[in-house]
């Protein structure tokens, strides 16, 4: 009895992609990517492009509160941009934002951090002293400035009323001295702001190698040293993000300033974002407010862009 052996017919192989239908498939990709981010454009052009440029075309416009009834809103060149910089008082907004905001970021940065380095060690009640810092944060900033209002009052002010117990004079006139009342509304906003600069360096700080820290005691290396080699380089990119979004959201404070001095005493706390809602909603002279959102919005997007070059540089 004889056997045959059947020969395995050779595999078939796929024919080869067309030009046709590879050009189709990446019409399908391009496609679905555009589905994806698409919702993401119609929102940012509705809701941030049409009112940026509605707001750059405002500022050449002679808009008045006579507008909203006869529609009219002749264009007047650069007499609202020359209205604001030939204004003194915008020189001296410009000068308290640049003030209120470093000093701001530097109380803020440098209180935030100490306090993060304190939380990376272990002991008892971590967590829940934790969580009694983050308050500051979860409160509406203008109830915040209400509170603080009242503490920081000259005749009838617990801060006052605590220092004249000590024995330090109770009599500080802390929001209603032109010289003291931007010191005051700083000191205020960093306390705001410490929480969110501590969650976010702490986040960093958990995110270094204990291995590194444990390298460098047994080289014995100092507690400065340490902090200086190891913790300061690594934890750049997100001193980074810390620095500029605070600074993006200290530079354009309104509310908090409102409630504690309203741009008083004699405009001594006067900034860039209480000078467009004076200007805009006080005296209602649109188009000069619109000049001061521009340059508000113009300090903002330098910024943004230094934070994008600075993630790029940290990503090569």
């Amino acid at each position: 009895m004889s056997t045959t052996t059947a020969s395995a017919a050779p595999a078939t192989r796929p024919a080869p992609a067309t030009p046709v239908k590879k050009r189709d498939t990446r019409r399908r990709r391009r496609l679905s990517q555009w589905g994806f981010i698409a919702p993401a454009v119609v929102f940012m052009l509705l809701f941030f492009g049409y009112p940026l440029v509605r707001n750059v075309v405002m500022s050449f416009q002679d808009f008045s509160p006579s507008t909203f009834f006869d529609g009219k809103s002749p264009f007047n060149g650069t007499d609202n941009w020359s209205k604001v910089f030939h204004d003194d008082l915008f020189g001296k907004a410009l000068w308290h934002t640049i003030v209120f905001t470093i000093g701001s970021l530097i109380g803020q940065f440098g209180i935030g951090l100490a306090l993060a380095v304190f939380f990376t060690k272990r002991f008892p009640l971590n967590g829940f002293l934790r969580s009694l810092i983050l308050l500051p944060w979860l409160v509406p900033m203008v109830v915040s400035g209400i509170v603080w209002r009242r503490i920081l009052d000259q005749d009838t002010g617990v801060l006052n009323s605590f220092l004249d117990t000590l024995g330090l004079g109770g009599h500080t006139p802390w929001l209603t001295s032109p010289g003291m009342a931007l010191f005051s509304v700083i000191m205020v906003n960093i306390w705001i702001g410490i929480p969110f600069n501590m969650v976010i360096l702490y986040g960093g700080l958990q995110e270094i190698p204990k291995e590194l820290y444990e390298a460098a005691s047994l080289d014995g290396a100092s507690a400065w040293r340490t902090f200086r080699s190891i913790t300061l380089p690594l934890l750049k990119p997100v001193i980074t993000v810390v620095l500029v979004l605070g600074f993006m959201s200290t530079v354009k404070i309104l509310d908090l300033i409102l409630a504690l001095t309203d741009g008083g005493p004699a405009d001594s706390t006067q900034t860039l974002g209480t000078l467009t809602y004076q200007n805009s909603f006080v005296q209602l002279d649109f188009g000069a407010g619109a000049v001061v959102g521009n340059i508000l919005i113009l300090i903002s997007a330098v910024f943004a862009v230094f934070y994008l070059r600075a993630n790029r540089s940290e990503g090569k």
